[in-house]
């Protein structure tokens, strides 16, 4: 008698078990030869390569043209009178508050 006279014999249980551990078996081994296959493939992508194609800029580069940035001059008087507008604005809104 072959195998699959004998499995065609069993009750139906015993071949939906064996079905099963088949799939489950067939399953697993799929699953760790895409692992084995995708480790193997991360480890030899060319790194340096790939980040040379990208062509990010340097940071060390973008960091010197911010520091050549130079803040405005700002005259004493223009700052004194900025200081006293916004002492103004600021008893204005006392002084709305109160009236409220």
């Amino acid at each position: 008698m072959s195998f699959l006279e004998k499995l065609q014999r069993q009750p139906k249980y015993i071949r939906k078990i064996i079905l099963w551990l088949v799939i489950i078996i067939i399953g697993l081994a799929l699953v760790v030869w895409w692992l084995h296959s995708s480790y193997w493939r991360i480890k030899e992508f060319p790194k340096e390569e790939f980040i040379k194609k990208l062509n990010f800029p340097n940071p060390g580069e973008k960091i010197k043209e911010l520091q050549e940035i130079e803040m405005p001059k700002i005259d004493e008087e223009k700052l004194e009178e900025l200081k006293e507008k916004i002492e103004q604005l600021e008893e204005e809104e006392k002084a709305k508050e109160k009236g409220e």
